[in-house]
């Protein structure tokens, strides 16, 4: 029978190990933590993805789907990470190497480490989906509950945006909305109900992200969002805006504020049937107004008071942009930007269209012309 020692010793001549000095030289690698959480907890080399060795078959592709890049394995001495090691060349994987030594070599070297912050038991049952996703895991989840993104709106789209960024533990959410809540409101604004009818949008929606989450801060703004009040508003330092104005002044402002100012928006609008969601991140794709460089004449401006939105049409539209803001504000996932997703819910029907940046941009592009606020008067509130 073979020992345990042997069996290792197989393993290691099986397999190509690398020493703590050696590994600092690699680059482009993929680093796989697979120790147990406890012993992450207590340090762990920065970059690393942290696999516990029992997950390591069932997780692996979903964070290294090329078994052609190079991965480093690691554990606290060199023994699991070379049975792991042996593991990913039996899944197919062409580039793998052990860290000789482990984790305690690399810090008996002096070389960096990293010690994470950690969630509380409670935090840990609440988001324990989130924490079985490679790509988010507790690293993204801290970076949630850390994020603070701005909600233009608290109407159909800023309703079940805000409860979804709230049930996922985005850590501050601010809600802008001069309006009080109406009965016409209540067919698709889901963050009301008749116990706050009229009462301010942004207290009612306040209520209801506190009573889904008290993880959540809630930082309200009653009022219209103009050239007078944005950049205060903007001082209070948010990672990601999510639009879901409902008129053309208002996109036309954020946009231009976010551009400055380097703050990605999730923009959504509604109407009847269709909807459309893209990503707007100032220096890395275009802008609201590489798409439509100057608002419509007003009468050109349809509004869901004029028009109607299906009721359930929001839901989707804003759940969306929910999605595309917690994959910027956690850091994980390809956004929207230079993409525009439309859904014609009419016919169930997605589609999806390339939006370059314009070049001649009057406010992204080379030579912008717009470098100051404008309010556009000839618009009512819509």
């Amino acid at each position: 029978m073979t020992s345990y020692r042997d069996h290792l010793a197989e393993i290691k001549a099986a397999i190509r190990e690398v020493s703590a000095r050696e590994a600092q030289d690699i680059v482009g690698a993929t680093w796989v933590d697979v120790r147990e959480r406890d012993e992450w907890e207590e340090g762990h080399i920065p970059g690393a993805i942290h696999i516990p060795r029992g997950y390591l078959e069932s997780r692996i592709e979903g964070v290294v789907p090329d078994r052609s890049t190079q991965v480093v394995v690691s554990c606290q001495s060199g023994a699991r990470s070379a049975l792991a090691a042996k593991t990913l060349l039996d899944m197919g994987y062409t580039d793998v190497v052990s860290l000789e030594g482990g984790f305690t070599d690399w810090k008996r070297n002096g070389f960096e480490i990293k010690l994470p912050k950690t969630l509380s038991p409670e935090r840990r049952a609440r988001y324990s989906r989130h924490l079985l996703i490679p790509e988010i895991g507790e690293e993204g989840q801290m970076n949630l509950l850390d994020s603070r993104v701005l909600l233009i709106g608290a109407g159909g789209l800023g309703s079940p945006a805000s409860l979804y960024l709230a049930a996922a533990g985005v850590g501050t959410l601010g809600i802008i909305d001069a309006d009080i809540v109406d009965e016409s409101n209540l067919q698709r604004q889901i963050a009301h109900s008749l116990n706050t009818l009229g009462q301010p949008k942004v207290d009612s929606a306040k209520k209801t992200i506190e009573a889904l989450n008290p993880d959540v801060n809630v930082k309200t703004y009653r009022e219209r969002l103009t050239s007078e009040n944005i950049d205060r508003i903007l001082d209070d330092g948010w990672d990601v805006i999510l639009d879901g104005a409902d008129n053309f002044p208002t996109r036309y402002l954020v946009n231009d504020a976010s551009v400055w100012r380097n703050i990605p928006v999730v923009h959504g609008s509604i109407y009847r049937f269709e909807g459309q969601v893209t990503v707007f991140k100032p220096h890395d794709g275009p802008c609201y107004r590489c798409l439509y460089p100057e608002p419509p004449p007003p009468e050109l401006a349809p509004s869901c008071s004029e028009g109607g939105v299906l009721g359930v049409l929001p839901g989707i539209i804003g759940s969306l942009q929910a999605s595309e803001a917690l994959k910027l504000a956690g850091g994980f996932g390809d956004p929207l930007v230079g993409r525009l997703v439309l859904f014609d819910a009419l016919h169930t029907e997605f589609d999806e269209v390339k939006i370059p940046r314009n070049p001649n941009c009057p406010v992204c592009g080379d030579h912008p012309t717009i470098t100051e606020y404008i309010d556009y008067v000839e618009f009512c509130s819509r």
